[in-house]
């Protein structure tokens, strides 16, 4: 595979539609090498579908999606589960096995994928667990730990194949304003210090302005903005500045769309 190219993903005229509704017409993106790139936008976009589609969890109906130049459709089975092992997932609600402790959660991957001896099994995740502050809770189980800990502990789950690919799906959701500035701080520092790639889909705007290289909004099935967090705050688009400042009035309507209210609630929308 290319590594030299300057991005790592990209995704070419991609269409993708989830029975009669489409949800990406002729998207196109791409996810810059060693950056972090936001994917934003108001929810109901598919922004998670998007990652399931960049990982084949999900196919296209049309397009390509291009992971340093291969075209991922392409792949067999073997060659899939050879690049999904270049990915990293911190899942939206953290996705602990709840029956284990917190180093063999951390473990799990390890003792799925490779043939380590637990000497060095024991190094790994400790090493992984003191990058994120919880070297001293390895013994403690899922229930113990506070939202902001378990996030903690799914983030070095997360890196502990080494990934050069780390992916965030909604790492914020549920968490204090402490346990938020650590993870906005550790995705950040993770990203610089292992020379990783990071994608991160979020709504929380503060903390994406905190973290981000390049933010990408999607709207209407297709990259409605790009730019870093600053130039999309400072945008003359509509669309944008509604979802940057959170206003209730804009191009992005309330309502999903639905026949006329009167109409319906005196049946004769069935007539």
């Amino acid at each position: 595979m290319d590594s030299a190219s300057d991005n790592v993903i990209e995704i070419q005229d991609l269409d993708y539609s989830r029975g009669p509704r489409q949800i990406f017409k002729g998207l196109n993106l791409s996810i810059g090498r060693g950056k972090v790139t936001a994917i934003m936008g108001p929810s109901g976009t598919g922004k998670t579908t998007l990652l399931r589609l960049i990982t084949r969890q999900l196919r296209p109906d049309s397009g390509k999606i291009l992971v340093d130049g291969v075209d991922i459709a392409n792949l067999t089975q073997k060659q899939l589960y050879q690049l999904r092992r270049r990915f990293g997932m911190l899942f939206q609600n953290g996705a602990l096995l709840t029956d284990i402790s917190v180093f063999e959660n951390v473990a799990f991957p390890l003792r799925e994928h490779t043939r380590l001896p637990n000497r060095l099994i024991r190094h790994v995740v400790l090493t992984k667990l003191h990058a994120v502050g919880l070297r001293g809770a390895a013994d403690l189980m899922p229930t113990e730990l506070s939202g902001g800990m378990a996030r903690r502990v799914a983030l070095a789950r997360a890196m502990v194949m080494d990934p050069e690919i780390l992916i965030y799906d909604e790492p914020f959701v549920g968490l204090d304003p402490i346990s938020m500035g650590v993870i906005v701080r550790l995705v950040r520092k993770m990203n610089d210090a292992l020379g990783i790639t990071s994608i991160l889909v979020s709504h929380d705007v503060q903390e994406i302005a905190a973290v981000a290289d390049c933010s990408l909004l999607l709207a209407d099935g297709k990259v409605a903005a790009s730019g870093s967090p600053d130039e999309l705050n400072n945008t003359s688009s509509e669309l944008v500045r509604q979802f940057m400042h959170g206003m209730a009035d804009g191009p992005v309507a309330f309502h999903f769309a639905a026949p006329n209210y009167a109409d319906q609630l005196l049946g004769r929308d069935s007539e």
